[in-house]
């Protein structure tokens, strides 16, 4: 197939020639749910509860039986052929036999709140007839009961710790139904839930609890309580979710998911959670550096508050992990390890290392993630060395108030210890040392992005230090008066009628089209000379949609022959709208992916995704979400890796690199401190110029550095005062200047940023529509100029020359 014949014809072929279509093709959803059982974690197996022994008898309980949830909603949902729950999965299965009755008491139940109105993951649990319970008790000791939720985009998970009656930005009916459901906050069980899951503890011998969740929810009920033999964490799996749960319970696979985030006893202890709701219109980041294990792992008194902690993950079998060592030599941390498979199963294992830094100055965590590896699937008996190697440079941490050089990264002087383990909590200190005589700066940069409303932030000793404060911005402020953008508004073509004769006849003289600058006729710097000041202010604006696709494209002029490019929502898998009649296949929750622990899963899931992006005739993925799980409460983290930066942003650089693999453009979002979903275009994020640094935009500066990924797309919140699109530090400043990023920035969709700022600031498309006119009319009064808009049309054209 020619360069860009899928953009411009939208073939109804299948993607590789003389083969049936990979779209939801078995292969694909087979995929799917090895990556399900990879990154699905075994948090508790008393006596061995687990695997389920041949020939068990079963009983299911609780409404996630049935009411089983894939993913989470809005842009991150899949149209898919069909949904398998875990009732289903063990239907499959041989080994077991499951007592009928109550898998059929909760298919009537869900089905019946289904025609009711009722989504997957917030439908009422419904209460347990005690014949019931009594026929199943007769049946079989051993129960398995599914506890299942639901959050999604542009809303917020319920906190009983919010004090607002009614938020601003929320998709009202949801939180209504959630309100409804959950006494407590869906972090914790309903009523409901605690007294079936009571009643089951009652009646059963061997109770087995899987968790259908997207994010962290409260585990001490189940972690202290010794009726509770074993609990499968099995998150969102996707499309064979159930199966992959199903079948790790039978022993069929052997769970090796770790945790990608901190398990606290209560949503309180988060540090986050209390000023989560203080306010629509703000956010104060005053935990600052001190997120997740960062922050249970090092204030005084929080370790007690952890049930289980970041990277923990239990394995139907033993290992021993011997002859650690620790090597230090050109600039760079060498860890080895024998890892030796000691028990009677086959299995997996990951290895973790963690430096602690000296507290110096600037104050740090007890321990943070330095590197990370899976093995390979060792049988019994079987051993294989790991080795992980980090640059010293990592242990710098960020001085934003000149305590040693201001804006700079530094090694402050002291020693520097070292964990290997495979959790952060049961982390073995190395006997290696690095000890460092004097500061060392690592790299001087220059401040942005400050904040001048935070007035404090946590110190590792749990004390708090006053931030200087300022004038905030006026992010409203414009040139061209008033202007609120029309979510509703539809994208119009970039271009004039274009005359038949130069659109499809001969070419005049001196006058090229794209194809020439792909084929090197021309230079990209002679073609565009060509272009008119309209014609650049269209392509900085969203496209029209083509074919399958309902987020719209980029480029779209005819008469130089730019393609229309599509681009289409993830990050689960393709997301096709339900009316086209295409389904795809749902892949796990990014939070699963993460916790694999293992950068070739998510490749292969971010490759196979490609190719079915690919195959719709679609040239740009929306996809991965990195952005941090500050506080359980974001209804978005389904979305997102983990509490970490550092493997947040190492599993989605591997998914990045396998999407473009295709030759697809992945799209790392949403840049920046996007943690928070309730009035999310109109919130802001205020947070130390540390903090943003080392924890929010670490992981984007690890993909944009490790994947080159061809687009990236901002948040809609504001930034300290500053919309993000039109934060000229974040883009022009960081992302481009400090990291050499060269690709393509949109915004998301219908924020309420001004066009021409985000032009200035290094922001390059405006989706969906755009502003030309506005665009035009700063153009005309000095606000930008035609370098400016050529500047952005270059990536645009760019990450375009990049497509097949």
């Amino acid at each position: 197939m020619n360069k860009w014949s899928r953009a411009k014809y939208q073939p109804n072929l299948p993607l590789y020639e003389g083969q049936p279509k990979v779209t939801a093709s078995a292969e694909h959803i087979r995929l799917s749910k090895e990556a399900a059982r990879e990154g699905m974690v075994l948090l508790k197996n008393e006596g061995a509860l687990l695997p389920l022994p041949e020939g068990a008898r079963i009983a299911l309980f609780g409404k996630g039986t049935f009411d089983y949830v894939k993913g989470g909603g809005g842009s991150g949902d899949v149209t898919v052929p069909y949904i398998r729950n875990i009732a289903q999965g063990f239907a499959l299965l041989p080994q077991v036999s499951v007592f009928p009755d109550t898998v059929s008491f909760y298919e009537r139940e869900v089905t019946a709140q289904y025609e009711a109105g009722a989504v997957p993951g917030l439908v009422r649990e419904p209460e347990l007839p005690d014949d019931l319970v009594n026929k199943a008790a007769a049946f079989t000791d051993t129960a398995v009961i599914s506890i299942s939720r639901f959050s999604g985009e542009g809303w917020d998970r319920k906190s009983v710790l919010d004090q607002i009656e009614k938020h601003v930005g929320v998709d009202q009916h949801l939180i209504d139904l959630q309100d409804s459901l959950f006494e407590h906050g869906d972090f914790y069980l309903s009523d409901a839930e605690q007294a079936m899951v009571d009643k089951i503890c009652a009646h059963f011998a061997k109770v087995i609890v899987v968790l259908n969740v997207g994010g962290m929810v409260d585990s001490s009920w189940f972690a202290k309580n010794e009726k509770i033999g074993a609990v499968l964490l099995a998150w969102q799996g996707g499309i064979e979710g159930g199966l992959a749960a199903a079948e790790l319970l039978c022993g069929l696979a052997n769970p090796s998911g770790k945790l990608s985030d901190t398990f606290a006893e209560h949503l309180e202890d988060y540090p986050a959670a209390e000023g989560f709701f203080v306010s629509d219109e703000y956010v104060e980041y005053t935990e600052d550096i001190y997120v997740g294990y960062r922050y249970f792992e090092t204030i005084p008194g929080a370790a007690d508050k952890v049930v289980y902690p970041f990277g923990y993950g239990l394995s139907y079998t033993d290992f021993a992990l011997e002859n650690p060592a620790v090597t230090i030599a050109d600039d760079a941390v060498t860890v080895s390890v024998l890892v030796k498979n000691t028990g009677c199963r086959a299995g997996k294992e990951v290895v973790q290392v963690y430096y602690g830094a000296p507290q110096g100055l600037l104050g740090k965590p007890a321990k943070e993630l330095a590197g990370y590896r899976k093995t390979a699937l060792l049988a019994p008996g079987q051993s294989q060395e790991l080795r992980i190697t980090f640059p010293v440079s990592q242990m710098a941490s960020y001085d934003d108030l000149g305590k040693i050089r201001k804006s700079a990264y530094v090694l402050e002087k002291g020693d520097y210890h070292f964990y290997i383990g495979t959790d952060v909590r049961s982390a073995a200190l190395s006997e290696t040392v690095l000890h460092l005589d004097e500061d060392v700066v690592t790299q001087q940069l220059s401040e942005r992005m400050a904040p001048t409303q935070l007035t404090k932030r946590l110190r590792a000793d749990g004390s708090y230090e006053e931030l200087p404060v300022g004038t905030p911005n006026d992010f409203n402020e414009t040139i061209l008066g008033d202007h609120v953008p029309d979510e509703t508004a539809n994208c119009r073509p970039a271009v004039r009628p274009v005359p038949r004769m130069l659109a499809w006849g001969p070419k005049p003289e001196g006058h090229y089209d794209l194809i020439d600058v792909a084929e090197g006729r021309v230079s990209l710097d002679v073609f565009m000379a060509q272009l008119s000041d309209e014609d650049l202010a269209h392509l900085l604006s969203g496209q029209p949609n083509t074919g399958a696709a309902n987020t719209f494209g980029y480029g779209n002029n005819p008469l130089y022959g730019i393609p229309n490019v599509m681009t289409a929502d993830g990050p689960a898998g393709l997301r096709i709208a339900p009316e086209v009649g295409v389904v795809t296949t749902a892949f796990p929750c990014s939070t699963l992916l993460a916790c694999t622990f293992d950068p070739d899963v998510v490749y292969a899931v971010g490759r196979a995704g490609a190719e079915e992006v690919k195959e719709n005739n679609i040239c740009a993925w929306l996809t991965p979400a990195v952005n941090i799980h500050r506080s359980p409460l974001c209804g978005r983290n389904f979305e997102y890796y983990s509490e970490d930066p550092l493997l947040a942003g190492k599993q989605a650089a591997a998914m990045v690199r396998g999407i473009q693999s295709m030759h697809v453009a992945a799209t790392p979002k949403h840049f920046a401190l996007n943690n928070k979903e309730t009035n999310r275009r109109d919130s802001d994020s205020r947070a130390s110029e540390r903090a943003i640094r080392e924890i929010y935009l670490k992981a984007f500066e690890i993909i944009v550095k490790e994947a080159d990924p061809w687009s990236l797309m901002t948040s809609y919140n504001i930034i300290n005062a500053h919309r993000s699109s039109e934060d000229a530090d974040l883009l022009n400043g960081i992302l481009r200047g400090e990291w050499g990023y060269e690709g393509l920035v949109m915004t998301d969709w219908w924020n309420k940023a001004e066009h021409y700022k985000e032009t200035l600031a290094g922001n390059d498309v405006k989706m969906g529509c755009g502003y030309p006119e506005r665009v035009l009319a700063a153009l005309e009064q000095g606000a930008v100029t035609r370098a400016d808009l050529l500047t952005a049309v270059r990536h645009v054209l760019g990450m375009i020359l990049k497509l097949d």
